[in-house]
């Protein structure tokens, strides 16, 4: 089923049977399938300046100028590299029906992304945040415990605003998290997070519901599931009410949940597992450990470092004493 926004992009029906084959064969997320096919309008729109169809040979020196022209429009070097990966998933489609034979996109070089370090919330905000006296009304309530949820399983906010009932294991404490790609994942919640859990469905839920039926755990006043936009938006009320002004998004909580986690001892695989990602690298962004630990764990557990303060007389343990405090 088309969106009403994706109806206006009349696309070649073979980019219909790609995206199509794309969402029951591959599994991807329909906002991921939502930019390709807006990816790919935008290269159907120009090679149809240039007499061209989808399935043409495109000559190289065309492609080349439709990637000039993005960067000519200032798009950001993730939605460039997106749309290359939709193109060249377009034309390795192509090959694989015998439509075509020959890529454009062989000899297009990717340019190297700049890696972006995620912005995080401090463990002090976190608890402003999470620990600010709650209102009598039901929705203040409720917004309580989902960014509790956030927080303490590291979910995506369509993850949040997609949670059913059958995905709650309240016996015992986790969440079965349906992911990127129809992933399936199982996160524990934490304590806080189950008992806050279950008075909201015990006592906010129905109140909210008002007798009506609804599968989606989180819901309005009018019984309708929330949005990721509303999510959004309580978010923001709520970090104000906490002090914390600048900018702020649901998917900061996710990045604190990752960094935090790791910042106290988790490994790397774990972590990978809780927040579903399918590649180890994708989690790797978050070993960003503050410099200061890591400067004090190689101080305490280095065998060298230890056999050399072993070895100090008392003078110079004490100005290495110093140096340390200097060093932070």
């Amino acid at each position: 089923m088309t969106t009403a926004h994706s109806s206006v992009l009349l696309l070649d029906p073979l980019v219909e049977r790609y995206l199509s084959q794309l969402r029951v064969e591959g599994g991807l997320a329909n906002n991921t399938l939502e930019s390709y096919r807006r990816d790919l309008f935008r290269l159907q729109r120009y090679l149809l300046r240039h007499r061209l169809s989808m399935s043409d040979v495109v000559p190289p020196p065309i492609i080349r100028s439709f990637l000039a022209s993005l960067k000519q429009e200032s798009l950001a070097a993730s939605s460039v590299a997106r749309m290359l990966s939709a193109l060249r998933g377009w034309y390795r489609f192509l090959a694989r029906e015998n439509i075509l034979n020959v890529n454009p996109l062989r000899d297009v070089a990717v340019a190297r992304r700049s890696v972006r370090l995620p912005k995080t919330l401090t463990l002090q905000e976190v608890t402003a945040l999470l620990e600010m006296p709650v209102r009598g009304h039901a929705e203040d309530r409720r917004d309580r415990v989902m960014l509790e949820l956030l927080y303490a399983s590291g979910l995506r906010v369509s993850e949040l605003v997609g949670l059913t009932l059958s995905q709650i294991d309240l016996d015992l404490g986790c969440l079965c998290v349906m992911g990127k790609g129809a992933k399936e994942r199982i996160v524990p919640m934490g304590q806080t997070a189950r008992d806050l859990l279950v008075e909201y469905l015990e006592q906010v839920r129905p109140t909210l519901l008002k007798r009506r039926a609804s599968r989606n755990v989180f819901v309005s006043r009018r019984g309708h599931k929330l949005t990721r936009q509303g999510c959004w938006k309580l978010l923001s009320l709520r970090a104000r009410r906490a002090g914390i002004f600048k900018p702020i998004s649901p998917h900061m909580l996710r990045h604190s949940f990752a960094t935090h986690l790791l910042e106290g001892g988790a490994d790397l695989r774990t972590v990978q597992a809780m927040l579903g990602h399918a590649d180890i690298g994708t989690t790797q962004i978050y070993t960003h450990v503050d410099r200061r630990r890591l400067k004090e764990v190689h101080r305490q557990f280095f065998p060298r470092q230890l056999r050399h303060r072993r070895g100090a007389g008392p003078s110079k343990r004490r100005h290495e004493q110093q140096r340390g405090v200097s060093d932070k």
